[in-house]
Parts: structure tokens; C-alpha cells; sequence
């Protein structure tokens, strides 16, 4: 039997790449033999991120729309047509038996050319308001793959498949006790542990947020583990105030599964992925979207959450005046904490990988 090849497409952001490596490492689990090459956008963070995970990957000339400089967008037709030529040439030399995508304009250009060559598209989108790209392939594209509810106002019903947006493996595979998992990160076992996480650049709304307040919630024995991201973490460091035992602080969190598991409350902004992960960890959540998502997609998904009963939202316009107040609602009612819990693991979709190679598999009579 010759090998599979599958062409896999998705990036700009962790959002897109890291559903696209879930995907390929659970092809691989069950084909080891299968052939993969990614396509992205050159400058991006997948030309870095793909290698680390072991696979191959183009990079496009191809970035979207500026809302800040119309000159930018006067190379928009040249990098669009560079990135559709390369795309063929791609496509032929590679000769996949299909083509996934995960959003990102390489990922348009990508899976256009494939179907044009008439080879089975597949699309995966995380966010409850999809990209203009995915919308734009939807109807060429064999199924489409969806977290969310209520899809069928963006893509063709009959196409839609509800499984959860894959998210890493490795954070949930071995879990540990919530006791375990603070001793390994310096925390006090016995104390309520607010995580606060902003994502790898970070949340400058969150760190100010923090840097007024984590010291009142310190003072009255609560820890705060308080991821900063790069941008501000230097600064953050030289704030006196911030000097406490029971304020931890990092620049980045390598191993995010023992945050979750050491949490009581985490706050965070409402990224699609962020989202799968925590409903995989199952703790009391208050949402923080960030405003200038595209379409403001991160409010929409947040709501999502919060219709179900299973996260608290706090706009960013009204952290300063209502976060610290909903954190020490949830710090004094334990019961609260566990339904919130309780509701947000109920969305978990930890199957996702799987059912989405189920049903790609399936379409390639495999």
C-alpha cells in the first residue's frame, strides 16, 4: 500500500497551528507510514513551531489585510497571486491524497488549489465566529469541523461536525492532585490559588490589573501564580509592592498542565484553544476577552461559556472596575467554584483529534 499523503495548512497564530499539529499527531498514531507537509505564511510563527513538533512545512508569501496601513495593502494582489502560484507548485510536486486547513490566509490559498485539482479539502474552525478564510472554503470543503453550536449561520449544515477543537494531548494525559501539582510549583498546598495566564506575549489589562491588586489578595493569604508573558515581565519584576510570598510570577509556563491542576480560579483571556483547554481542566473560570479579536470573536465565544453556566465573563473595559470583586466572590464560595467547574467539563471535548481523523479517514475509505 503506498503512503498517504496529507497537505495540512493553518496558521498567524497558535490558535490555527496547534489544532494543526493535534490533527497530524493522531494521523500518525494510526498511519506511520503517512506522508505530511505544512503550509504556512513565511515570517510566521509556524515556520518555527512545526519543525519543533517533527514535520515538514512551506512558507507562503501571503498576510491579510492591514487595518493600519494602506500601503501594506497595495502588496496584497502581488502576495496573493505569489501565494496561489506556489501553492500549485506545491500541490504537484507533493501530490497529497488531501488537504486540511485551520484557518489563516495560507491555509486559503493552500486549500483553494487543492480543491481546484480535485482533491478532498477538509476544514477545521475553533472559533464560534469563523474566519473570513474558512468561510470562504466551506463550500468547496468535504466537512467541517466546529467546537461550537449554532454554526450552520456560517457554513452549509449538511457539512457541519461538532467535535471540539483538538488541543494538546500531553496536558491531561497524566494528571496529578491539585495538592501535587502546587508543591511542584512552590505553592503553598493549603492556600486558594488564583493562575492568571495571558498568553505567551501576555495581557497588558491583566498585568496592570495584577500589579494594583495581587497584592491585596496576597496580604489576605490568597496566592496569586501570575503568568506575565515577555512583554512585561522585566518591568513587572522591579514593582516593590509585588514582593510577597504568596505572589508568584512568571514569565512563561512550560508545563501548563500543572498550573490547571494547582488552580482553584484561573483567569484568562477567551482565545477558541485557551478555551478547549480549560474546559479539559475543569476549574472555576473568569473570562477576560480580548476586544480587538477579529470580529470580536473571543466575546463570542466567552458568552458561549457563560450561557452554559460555566465560566464567569468580565469585559476588558471592565476589569479594573468588577475583576477583582467577581475573584473574591469566587474565593469565599467554594460551592460556586465547584459548579462553575463542574459546567465547564461538561463541554470538554477531549475526542477531538479523533473523531476529526474518524471522519477524514472515513471520507478516504480507509
Amino acid at each position: 500500500m503506498k503512503s498517504l499523503k496529507f497537505l495540512i495548512s493553518g496558521g498567524g497564530t497558535g490558535g490555527h497551528i496547534f489544532p494543526a499539529i493535534a490533527i497530524a499527531d493522531e494521523i500518525k498514531r494510526r498511519i506511520p507510514n503517512a506522508e505530511f507537509l505544512f503550509v504556512g505564511a513565511k515570517d510566521k510563527m509556524e515556520m518555527e513551531k512545526v519543525p519543533q513538533a517533527g514535520y515538514r512545512i512551506e512558507g507562503l508569501w501571503i498576510s491579510g489585510i492591514s487595518r493600519s496601513s494602506i500601503f501594506a495593502n497595495l502588496k496584497f494582489p502581488f502576495k496573493l497571486i505569489s501565494s496561489l502560484w506556489k501553492s500549485r507548485k506545491i500541490i504537484k510536486n507533493f501530490h497529497p491524497d488531501t488537504a486540511i486547513g485551520t484557518g489563516g490566509f495560507a491555509s486559503g490559498a493552500a486549500l483553494l488549489v487543492a480543491s481546484q485539482f480535485g482533491i478532498p479539502t477538509f476544514i477545521q474552525e475553533q472559533n464560534s465566529f469563523p474566519g473570513i478564510t474558512n468561510k470562504r472554503l466551506s463550500r468547496k470543503s468535504s466537512d467541517i469541523f466546529v467546537a461550537y453550536d449554532g454554526m450552520e449561520k456560517y457554513f452549509p449544515k449538511e457539512k457541519i461536525r461538532v467535535t471540539g477543537n483538538p488541543v494538546r494531548k500531553s496536558l491531561f494525559e497524566n494528571p496529578i492532585s491539585q495538592k501535587e501539582a502546587k508543591k511542584l510549583l512552590g505553592l503553598n498546598p493549603d492556600k486558594v490559588t488564583v493562575f492568571s495566564v495571558g498568553g505567551s506575549l501576555g495581557s497588558r489589562t491583566l498585568n496592570n490589573f495584577w500589579k494594583k491588586n495581587a497584592p491585596t489578595l496576597a496580604d489576605a493569604g490568597v496566592q496569586v501564580f501570575w503568568q506575565t508573558g515577555k512583554l512585561d515581565y522585566q518591568n513587572i519584576l522591579k514593582e516593590e509592592n509585588l514582593t510577597n510570598q504568596n505572589i508568584v510570577i512568571e514569565e512563561f509556563i512550560k508545563n501548563m498542565a500543572t498550573a490547571y491542576a494547582a488552580a482553584d480560579i484561573i483567569i484568562s483571556r477567551a482565545g477558541a484553544i485557551a478555551i478547549s483547554e480549560l474546559c479539559l481542566a475543569g476549574k472555576a473560570v473568569i473570562l477576560v476577552p480580548f476586544p480587538f479579536a477579529a470580529e470580536d470573536h473571543q466575546t463570542k465565544n466567552a458568552q458561549q461559556l457563560v450561557n452554559h453556566g460555566a465560566a464567569v465573563m468580565v469585559k476588558d473595559s471592565e476589569v479594573e472596575n468588577q475583576l477583582l470583586s467577581e475573584i473574591q466572590n469566587l474565593i469565599k464560595t467554594e460551592e460556586k467554584r465547584k459548579l462553575l467547574g463542574a459546567n465547564i467539563l461538561k463541554m470538554a471535548k477531549p475526542d477531538a483529534a479523533e473523531e476529526i481523523v474518524d471522519t477524514i479517514l472515513k471520507r478516504l475509505n480507509l
